[in-house]
């Protein structure tokens, strides 16, 4: 019984501690990221594999920096990453019913991408001055493409 308690006291402390250590005290459900602007979707999404100061990590996988990387020149790029996937990201395109990833139900609007993608060029000590819009989001999903060839 002293074994249980002493447990019990040890999982508390440890909760405490996890729920002390969030800057903001928020709780992200892919519903509440619903009208989440740039800097909410890296927080709540991005950050759980690029770390909170976008330095990346390296240890079970491997997760590039976000910081000083030459590849973010390119905001579309970034988008074709956040789109499609790349190594293990799991992009965010609609997949065929009998597909699941951890990333289907996050419903990212495609301002939202944009807006990510913008926040991340111009934080973490990035300083790039063009951006992207939502129009050219969509117009790289696949099925704008198609629609435009005759």
């Amino acid at each position: 019984m002293k074994r249980l308690s002493a447990i019990a006291i040890l999982f508390l402390a440890c909760t405490k501690l996890a729920a002390a250590q969030t800057s903001d005290n928020a709780f992200y459900t892919y519903a509440s990221l619903t009208h989440a602007n740039g800097e909410a979707i890296f927080h709540a999404i991005c950050q759980g594999c690029h770390m909170p100061d976008a330095k990346g990590a390296i240890g079970a996988g491997t997760y590039p920096a976000l910081t000083g990387n030459s590849k973010l020149a390119s905001p579309q790029y970034m988008a074709a990453v956040i789109l499609f996937g790349r190594h293990d990201m799991p992009s965010f395109v609609s997949k065929p019913s009998d597909h699941k990833n951890f990333f289907e139900d996050a419903k990212l609007s495609d301002a939202q991408i944009a807006d990510v993608i913008n926040y991340v060029r111009t934080h973490f000590g990035n300083h790039y001055t063009n951006s992207i819009t939502a129009a050219e989001v969509t117009a790289m999903h696949p099925q704008t493409a198609a629609a435009k060839q005759p």
